[in-house]
């Protein structure tokens, strides 16, 4: 029984499927099932057994669950430990939505790091709010950037950080271009976060009624935003990202009757005591001036009009 084999089992079981816990440990989902077998047959349980639609624990999988997670938050401990004793750099690990990554995680890493004074090796991922909560509960990660994980019988520490408002945008020509009619018959352009629907932007196009059939999904929000510049529809964004393509003549703002919609951005992690040090300094950092002027401004992303795609962002380098 090995490390690798409990974090597949705790993974699969948090989150619900093989393709999510080879998502969230970027690997394969072979990997995942091969080690999931091999704890199987290991232990002699099933351990997770799956019909048509869910997923369900056995006896023992509903035992070994709670074990499994401590000894594999116990292993990133013994990581983090051996890896002070050898003066090598502390870690951290970001998940975030995937506009923060686009646009705030690496300007604020970059000015976290030089703020503190010491070497510290930071990694950013993306992930769904579902999966945020697992991962930084089973020390897959440090802190999570977006939507607030504090919830009854989760330990995660939830503070607000920062506050901004959602506003839709399309092409400024006009004419054949401009959106007729209600805002639930448009043509929605939406960065990944549109499929979450714990996310603003999926909570802005339920406010709207907007039907499946009328979102379509771009690898990031720039390329969003290039092709609502271009007059394929309308997109969601966060005001004052949008400030330069504004000011530039770029884009138009769209009236709507949920928009503009505040939203807020939240700092998750695991309770004092439980989490890294370094955690505690990003979080204290975030409540700085440096920190809000790049939240605000973070001078990331590019504009529509010097997109290339495709821009992708990746759980864990």
């Amino acid at each position: 029984m090995t490390l690798t084999q409990l974090s597949a089992f705790v993974l699969v079981a948090r989150l619900g499927s093989v393709k999510a816990a080879a998502k969230a440990l970027n690997v394969s989902e072979p990997a995942v099932s091969q080690a999931l077998a091999a704890l199987r047959q290991h232990l002699d349980d099933q351990l997770i057994i799956r019909d048509a639609a869910t997923m369900t624990l056995t006896s023992g999988g509903s035992r070994l669950l709670p074990i499994a997670s401590q000894m594999v938050a116990l292993g990133a401990e013994a990581q983090s430990a051996v890896r002070a004793a050898q003066g090598r750099p502390m870690q951290l690990r970001l998940v975030t939505t995937s506009v923060i990554a686009e646009f705030i995680a690496g300007p604020l890493a970059d000015a976290f790091t030089r703020r503190l004074g010491r070497p510290v090796e930071t990694s950013s991922g993306v992930a769904a709010a579902t999966e945020m909560p697992v991962l930084v509960a089973n020390r897959l990660a440090d802190l999570a950037l977006g939507p607030d994980l504090a919830s009854p019988g989760q330990e995660l520490v939830s503070e607000p950080v920062f506050r901004c408002k959602l506003i839709a945008v399309s092409s400024p020509r006009g004419g054949s271009h401009a959106p007729r009619g209600p805002a639930a018959s448009w043509q929605w352009l939406v960065d990944p976060s549109g499929v979450d629907p714990a996310s603003d932007t999926s909570r802005l196009l339920r406010r709207l009624g907007v039907p499946e059939s009328r979102v379509m999904v771009f690898p990031n929000q720039t390329a969003a935003w290039a092709a609502a510049a271009d007059g394929d529809g309308v997109a969601p964004g966060v005001a004052h990202l949008l400030s330069h393509q504004l000011r530039r003549g770029e884009l138009r703002p769209v009236e709507t009757a949920a928009t503009p919609m505040e939203a807020t951005w939240y700092a998750s992690s695991l309770p004092r005591g439980l989490r890294p040090g370094v955690v505690g300094s990003l979080r204290q950092f975030l409540s700085t001036p440096v920190a809000m002027h790049l939240m605000r401004a973070p001078h990331g992303g590019v504009p529509p009009s010097a997109f290339r795609p495709p821009v992708y962002v990746t759980i864990w380098s």
